[in-house]
């Protein structure tokens, strides 16, 4: 990509850190070290030193001498209760997060990824989710500000699919939108509680100030049996209309094979499955690489095929491992906003 098509506000940042790179390329070191450390304060705040270390991996002599410094450029607030970001710390974080992404080359990532994948919008957080806690909080968090960028009418409805990257956007969310209905986006996957789209749309729901609606209709029973149970019951009916009227889908994308032992298929189904080509899953959909849907468990709730009605998808996933998995995805069509890390999306740059 030539420098004639950056915009003006990424091309000051590539600059800057070329010559970064050129004159003080021992204090780039440091100004990850220092993000990092910032990240997670903001994440676990208040939190002791030793309990920092613990989350950083690092010695406890390393981190006090990185919070000193914080603390004294007026970052950070040490109490008895342990450390908080300051208001300053917080400004300073969101430009050090964008000057690491440029660092990483993930801002011309964004674009590369954008174009070949098909969407609106790229985002990428440094790092690797499998391996670093702090990473998978981000990931919630950027979904969060995105839904806050979405939320701009009265009487929008959210929906949102289970999982724990869904848990941690609902906790991530500190704003309020009290004319808002947060819905899940299918029915139950049998897993734990917390985890559960009706779970993580109450919560979703809690923190935004607005209402949710539940839908108690477990995935996998038969296509006659949700028939027959939307027939007799109109909240069913009223909420799956309200799922297929959403303004904002949030979901998860899944390994095929994960998400099939999940959902209880046997052994043989499921090498029949990934024998198939299966590798990634999103809403019950099992698609190819190419994008090609394999085997839809049935359940009450949204499609890929529902996505293009929906105002704007956002699918959010991270891990080398599921690179596969969030190509096939996205192929598959109807996504406008992907979030993920730095270690899917190299992966993903790799695979395309």
């Amino acid at each position: 990509m030539g420098t004639e098509n950056v915009p003006e506000g990424k091309l000051m940042w590539k600059k800057t850190v070329q010559l970064h790179r050129k004159i003080a390329p021992e204090f780039i070191a440091t100004i990850e070290e220092r993000y990092d450390i910032l990240r997670s304060i903001q994440h676990v705040e208040p939190v002791g030193r030793r309990a920092l270390a613990a989350i950083l991996d690092k010695g406890e002599r390393v981190v006090r001498a990185q919070v000193d410094f914080l603390k004294n450029a007026g970052l950070v607030d040490v109490s008895s209760m342990g450390m908080t970001i300051t208001r300053e710390g917080q400004l300073m974080l969101k430009d050090l997060s964008e000057y690491i992404k440029v660092l990483h080359g993930l801002t011309v990532l964004e674009d590369e990824l954008s174009e070949k994948l098909g969407l609106k919008q790229v985002i990428i957080i440094p790092g690797d989710s499998e391996t670093d806690t702090t990473v998978r909080r981000e990931l919630g968090r950027a979904a969060a500000n995105v839904l806050a960028q979405y939320l701009i009418k009265d009487d929008m409805i959210v929906a949102v699919s289970g999982g724990t990257i869904m848990a941690n956007v609902a906790e991530s969310i500190h704003f309020t939108q009290p004319t808002v209905t947060v819905v899940p986006a299918r029915g139950g996957l049998g897993e734990k509680v917390e985890n559960q789209a009706n779970t993580i749309a109450a919560a979703m729901a809690n923190k935004l100030g607005g209402k949710y609606r539940m839908i108690h209709v477990p995935e996998g029973v038969s296509e006659e049996m949700v028939g027959a149970m939307m027939a007799n019951n109109s909240n069913i009916l009223t909420v799956a209309d309200m799922i297929k009227r959403a303004d904002v889908l949030i979901h998860g994308i899944g390994q095929a094979r994960e998400m099939a032992v999940r959902r209880g298929f046997d052994e043989e189904f499921v090498s029949k499955l990934i024998s198939s080509g299966a590798v990634g899953e999103a809403l019950g959909h099992y698609c190819t690489l190419e994008g090609k849907n394999i085997y839809i468990t049935s359940s009450v709730g949204l499609h890929l095929d529902d996505l293009a009605d929906i105002g704007v998808v956002v699918a959010v996933a991270g891990g080398q491992k599921k690179a596969e998995a969030i190509v096939a995805v996205t192929s598959a069509g109807g996504e406008d906003v992907l979030i993920t890390d730095e270690s899917a999306a190299k992966a993903i740059q790799s695979i395309i």
